[in-house]
């Protein structure tokens, strides 16, 4: 996987005041959303939690790496953080446990963008194209651009699950926390992520470019 690093505060612009009346199921007193995330249902009507502010200043540079790792495009991957706060702010999830919902969520949907077809040409051109000042050989800046492209194809085939542990753990969370996320045992964490990698490696064999 290519490593796409963001760091800085949230900006206070983005902080997201509404949500969104589409792609939630009721169940069991929970809201499913259509890509699988669960979370518990909304504190009431009409109304945004109170800690909202806290936790998106807290978590959003977070949100945004792990989406971003997934989609390669920082404003993509703003977008995507967008969709998990207004989600997020409606919700009952803990606050313990509101790091770990949302970086499991921001891996969902970015997935999801990649498998629905939403990614941006444009956007990602720019995203992948901008270091050919440092790099004068066109060719090489091409082909690694493709073959980031041929890396999240693959990523967006895997099993949902090992496809999110894998991003949670390439995106810097610890065992621990990749196992609270997504409700492993810790000891099992290590087993998932090798096999998401030997399947994306498979999958990237697969679909290899014939020449």
């Amino acid at each position: 996987m290519d490593v796409v690093r963001h760091g800085g505060s949230a900006p206070a612009a983005a902080l997201p005041v509404a949500l969104p009346g589409e792609g939630h199921v009721a169940v069991a007193g929970r809201a499913e959303r259509e890509d699988g995330v669960v979370v518990s249902g909304p504190p009431g009507r009409g109304a945004v939690r109170a800690d909202l502010e806290q936790v998106f200043r807290t978590a959003y540079p977070r949100v945004v790496a792990v989406a971003a790792r997934v989609l390669g495009s920082r404003d993509e991957a703003e977008d995507v953080a967008q969709e998990v706060f207004l989600t997020f702010g409606r919700s009952s999830v803990p606050a313990g446990e509101a790091g770990g919902w949302l970086s499991v969520a921001a891996a969902h949907t970015a997935l999801n963008h990649l498998r629905s077809g939403r990614r941006r040409a444009a956007r990602e051109e720019a995203a992948d194209g901008g270091g050919d000042a440092a790099c004068p050989d066109v060719a090489d800046a091409v082909v690694t651009r493709d073959e980031r492209r041929r890396v999240r194809a693959a990523l967006a085939r895997l099993p949902r699950k090992q496809a999110i542990a894998l991003v949670l753990r390439h995106s810097g969370l610890s065992y621990a926390e990749v196992a609270a996320a997504l409700d492993l045992s810790p000891g099992s964490v290590g087993t998932t992520v090798r096999r998401a990698e030997s399947a994306l490696r498979e999958e990237l064999n697969r679909h290899a470019p014939s020449d």
